[in-house]
């Protein structure tokens, strides 16, 4: 019996490798924004944890390899850079580790969203949407 498309053992590898790079970026950005706000440098209750909310909305897209997801992750994942850069340039100590760790996970997420879009669009990738 051959592999569904969408598992991982059928994906070519350059989507493969992509996929697991954004699911794996995503994933840490939102353990980053929790572990943040939560624990490590602790700004008022908490509340600013809700602001990886819209982090968890795709990931279940990235994991099913919709290309709509991508591409709008792609556009998302700079907000969370600009308060990276924000946030490196003007607080001090551990809240700048955590914030230049936060600009490098947008990057690798960004990067790896992009590979894979033109990737697929390059090779006309018949991969399944839902």
């Amino acid at each position: 019996m051959p592999a569904h498309p969408a598992s991982p053992a059928a994906l070519p590898a350059p989507v493969a490798l992509s996929r697991a790079l954004a699911c794996a970026s995503l994933l840490a950005l939102i353990v980053l924004g929790l572990v943040w706000e939560l624990w490590l440098a602790r700004t008022g209750q908490g509340t600013l944890a809700l602001k990886v909310l819209p982090l968890a909305i795709p990931l279940a897209g990235l994991l099913k390899n919709r290309m709509y997801t991508y591409r709008w992750v792609s556009l998302l994942v700079w907000l969370y850079f600009i308060e990276g850069v924000v946030r490196a340039t003007t607080e001090p100590g551990v809240v700048r580790v955590l914030a230049l760790t936060e600009v490098a996970l947008c990057l690798v997420l960004f990067g790896a969203c992009a590979w894979h879009v033109r990737w697929r669009l390059a090779h006309r990738d018949p991969l399944p949407e839902a």
